[in-house]
């Protein structure tokens, strides 16, 4: 036994019967009994409700050295009524892996998460699901990546947008190291939702968009979220070197905050430059087309689809 399993299984025995102590047989639909000597839960009425043996349950509780699995674990949790914060706590004790309920992936933001971006500006700051879904942005945010900002709501992903356009007029200057980066973290975090239609659909789109994506998925390549320089082309002021650091939030583990910090003087100047720009470039120098034009000439073709829908039909 290791000296981090002998100190976590005393903490382990503890938490259990604390919490086994105010869990009544009323809140389990069981009766009250007689010589009851104390109000919670009997041992073995644990081990039934949990359907596993009492002699396991027994040395799990007295912190013996025994293997726990996730499947037994959440049984016993489920009885013992324990919240999310409890059972994440008993699968650290017991040292099992433990990995969140994450059927409900976050597409929105709590409404103080939106007021510490808010709060953040003039740093950039945006934030993304794991899937690199942008859930919320500040408003130097919009101006460094007026693409995201203004793209359809089932459009707004980075990596969708960086690998549905041109490599010229991709917003890093450093596509090439970037981008492999974005997809490995992007893979890292696909091991905990294989199988799980929004993702697998998502994936299977990006691969038959860009052969440059499939390329890098296929690669395998892991690697998970973190601090590194960015270099950006914003066809208004020219190239920004952008520190990107990515803070986790706490109560949702799928969500992060990315702020980008400018990494000297001449990127702040510039970024502080964008801030006062009312209509903005995007794309590369060669193919740059105005905010106000691409905007212009979607609301006309939503107008164009909607009269194409109220035509009679007959009178086609």
């Amino acid at each position: 036994m290791t000296v981090s399993t002998r100190r976590r299984r005393p903490e382990l025995a503890a938490f259990l019967r604390i919490r086994r102590a105010r869990v009544t047989p009323a809140d389990v639909g069981m009766a009250p009994g007689l010589r009851r000597r104390t109000p919670g839960l009997r041992r073995e009425e644990v081990a039934q409700l949990s359907g596993v043996g009492v002699t396991w349950y027994t040395w799990l509780e007295q912190g013996r050295p025994i293997n726990a699995s996730a499947q037994v674990l959440d049984a016993v949790a489920r009885t013992l009524r324990l919240d999310q914060a409890e059972r994440e706590h008993l699968y650290h004790l017991a040292e099992v892996p433990y990995v969140p309920d994450l059927a409900d992936e976050a597409q929105t933001v709590r409404p103080e998460v939106q007021g510490i971006i808010d709060a953040i500006d003039p740093l950039p700051a945006v934030v993304y699901n794991a899937r690199y879904d942008l859930l919320a942005l500040n408003d130097t945010y919009k101006t460094l990546f007026p693409s995201l900002a203004i793209a359809p709501r089932t459009e707004r992903n980075a990596l969708w947008q960086l690998f549905s356009h041109p490599g010229c007029c991709s917003m890093f200057i450093n596509r090439a190291n970037e981008l492999p980066l974005m997809v490995a973290t992007l893979r890292g975090a696909y091991g905990r939702h294989v199988g799980e239609p929004a993702w697998e659909d998502f994936i299977n789109r990006l691969l038959g968009l860009s052969k440059e994506f499939a390329r890098m998925w296929h690669s395998g390549d892991v690697a998970p979220p973190g601090s590194r320089i960015k270099l950006v082309r914003h066809a208004s002021v020219g190239d920004l070197r952008l520190i990107s650091t990515s803070l986790v939030i706490q109560g949702a583990p799928e969500s992060r905050v990315v702020v980008y910090t400018p990494s000297d003087e001449q990127s702040r100047a510039l970024l502080d430059r964008l801030r006062t720009m009312d209509d903005l470039l995007v794309g590369c120098p060669r193919h740059a087309r105005r905010v106000s034009e691409i905007l212009a000439e979607r609301a006309a073709a939503t107008e164009v689809e909607a009269e194409a829908e109220t035509k009679d039909p007959a009178s086609l």
